[in-house]
């Protein structure tokens, strides 16, 4: 159970500010993957529809990385290097946003339950389940 029950706005972008988005957040439940890229990121991923985010300022300065299937659309600011937000594999057509990535220090507002995405395969069906 999450620990806000209500909608919340937050805004949020990288270090240097040349990306900035705006998120709403229904649900506060995020996940902590442990595959490589998440792990070496430091991501704590909040999966929303395309309609509770908005792009504020920086499209330009993105940048994409992808690897393995290319589904995943790893955005990140090409000033600073910031995986602020991107399109998750899981949910291609969804924003995954970085907590960390939110203007104020929110984790404990979020009930962050661990993800095994070393072995993405295997576990992929509890992140879809709920939709």
């Amino acid at each position: 159970m999450s620990k806000i029950d209500e909608s919340v706005t937050y805004e949020g972008g990288c270090h240097c500010g040349a990306v900035r988005f705006r998120v709403i957040v229904k649900k506060h439940e995020a996940t902590d993957c442990n595959c490589s890229i998440c792990r070496k990121k430091g991501f704590i991923h909040l999966i929303v529809p395309p309609e509770q985010f908005i792009l504020l300022k920086g499209e330009k300065d993105l940048t994409t990385y992808t690897f393995n299937t290319r589904t995943a659309k790893h955005t990140f600011c090409g000033i600073c290097g910031i995986h602020s937000f991107y399109h998750p594999r899981s949910h291609p057509e969804w924003i995954d946003v970085n907590l960390r990535c939110l203007d104020e220090d929110v984790l404990d507002r979020f009930d962050i339950k661990g993800f095994d995405g070393s072995n993405w395969e295997e576990n992929i069906h509890k992140l879809t389940q709920n939709e």
